[in-house]
C-alpha cells in the first residue's frame, strides 16, 4: 500500500503549489500600496513573511487539519473531538515557528455540510475546548474564525477544519535557511502520526477495525493522539541565544522533508530514531514498505533543528527545558547535490524524490 494507491498523490498537489506559487508572485507589487514588501526568498517556505517596513515582518499560514477527524468519527466517541481541536491549531502554528516568529492570533475554519453537525453539543463543545487548548499551548489569542454550511461541498455528517495563524517580528530573527556544511540536525519526537498521512491510515483502519491493540491503546486512539506543538521549543531555542540555520516542520512528504531547503546539500541521518507502535502497525498491516513509510509518515519526529555543531547540545536542553524529547540525529555532510541519507535503514532519497518549490 502507498500513499497515492490510498488516494493521496502529492505529485499533481506539489505541482498546483507550484503553479501557484507563480501567479502569487505576481500581486506582490500590490504590497506597495500598503507600505509593505515581500521578504526576499520567503517564496516556497513553510510560512510567508511580508516585511512591515519599520523593521518587522509579519508572518501568516494558512494550514488545514485533513482527514483525522474522520478517525474520531468512526470510534464514535465526541469527547475525542478534543484532541482534533488541538491537533487543528497544532498544524498551523508549527508552521508559522519555522521562520523563527511565534504565533499571535490563531483563526479556525470550520466548514460542515450542515448545520445540525453542531447540534451535537459534547461534540461542538470539545472540539471548540481543544481549539482553545492548542491555541493557550502556543500562546496565542484565538481571535476569530468561519463556519460555513457547504451543503453539497462537504457531506452532511463532516467537518472540514483548517485556520490560520499571524505574528510578528524582528526582521533580524528571521531564521532563513542559512545552512552550512557540518551543521547538526536535532530530532524532536513527535507523539504519533501527527496530522499526516491519515488517508492512509484510514484505509488500513477501515480493513482491519480500529480497535485493535496498538502498543497500550488501539489503533484509532493511538492515530488520534494529539500532536505536539512546538512553539514553547522555538521560545526556549531563542531565549538560549542559539540562531538555528533552519527550521522544519516534519509533516507531509516524510523525511525527505528534511531537504526542503533549496540549497543542495546532503543530510545524513545517523540516529533516526525508534519507530512508535503506531507506525509498526501501519507498515505490518497496510502492508506498507519501509521506504513508503519514511517518505509519508514522521516516523516519531516531529520537528527538526539545523544548528551549528557548538550549538547542538544547548538545542537538546531547550527541547527538554519545554518538555520535548529531542536528539542530536545526523548532520549535512556535503554540498553539490541534494538527498537524505539513511545509512542505518539503507535508504536515501534524491531531488527527485521532493519538488515543493
Amino acid at each position: 500500500m502507498t500513499y497515492a494507491s490510498s488516494g493521496v498523490d502529492y505529485d499533481p498537489l506539489d505541482a498546483f503549489k507550484r503553479a501557484c506559487q507563480r501567479e502569487a508572485g505576481r500581486t506582490v507589487d500590490l504590497l506597495q500600496r500598503h507600505g509593505m514588501a515581500e521578504a526576499r526568498g520567503t517564496r516556497g517556505e513553510s510560512a510567508y513573511l511580508v516585511d512591515a517596513g519599520d523593521g518587522t515582518f509579519l508572518a501568516h499560514v494558512e494550514e488545514g487539519l485533513g482527514t483525522k477527524n474522520l478517525v474520531a468519527d468512526a470510534i464514535g466517541d465526541p469527547a475525542l473531538y478534543h484532541g482534533i481541536g488541538i491537533d487543528t491549531v497544532a498544524t498551523i502554528v508549527n508552521d508559522l515557528i519555522t521562520v523563527g516568529c511565534l504565533p499571535a492570533v490563531v483563526a479556525m475554519h470550520a466548514a460542515v455540510g450542515d448545520g445540525a453537525w453542531f447540534a451535537n453539543e459534547e461534540r461542538a463543545s470539545a472540539l471548540a475546548a481543544g481549539f482553545a487548548e492548542g491555541c493557550k499551548r502556543a500562546g496565542a489569542t484565538w481571535g476569530g474564525g468561519e463556519t460555513p454550511a457547504l451543503s453539497g461541498l462537504v457531506e452532511p455528517s463532516t467537518i472540514v477544519l483548517a485556520g490560520s495563524a499571524i505574528g510578528r517580528m524582528k526582521a533580524s530573527d528571521r531564521i532563513t535557511a542559512d545552512i552550512q556544511v557540518g551543521d547538526k540536525m536535532v530530532f524532536l519526537a513527535s507523539t504519533g502520526v501527527q496530522t499526516n498521512g491519515l488517508t492512509l491510515c484510514r484505509r488500513i483502519g477501515d480493513r482491519v477495525g480500529y480497535d485493535q491493540p496498538c502498543g497500550e491503546t488501539t489503533y484509532g486512539r493511538a492515530l488520534l493522539s494529539p500532536s505536539a506543538i512546538y512553539v514553547d521549543f522555538v521560545r526556549e531555542l531563542l531565549a538560549s541565544g542559539v540562531r538555528p540555520s533552519y527550521l522544519v516542520h516534519l509533516t507531509g512528504h516524510g523525511f525527505r522533508k528534511l531537504m526542503r531547503a533549496e540549497r543542495e546539500l546532503v543530510y545524513r541521518v545517523d540516529e533516526p530514531g525508534e519507530p512508535l507502535p503506531i507506525f509498526d502497525f501501519i507498515q505490518q498491516h497496510g502492508p506498507v514498505e519501509r521506504r513508503e513509510m519514511l517518505a509519508t509518515f514522521n516516523m516519531g519526529v516531529g520537528f527538526v533543528a539545523y544548528v551549528r555543531p557548538d550549538d547542538a547540545d544547548a538545542t537538546v536542553r531547550a527541547a527538554t527545558s519545554a518538555g520535548h524529547r529531542a536528539w542530536i540525529a545526523g548532520e549535512v555532510v556535503r554540498d553539490g547535490e541534494k538527498a537524505v541519507e539513511l545509512p542505518t535503514l539503507g535508504e536515501r532519497f534524491g531531488t527527485g524524490d521532493l519538488e515543493v518549490r
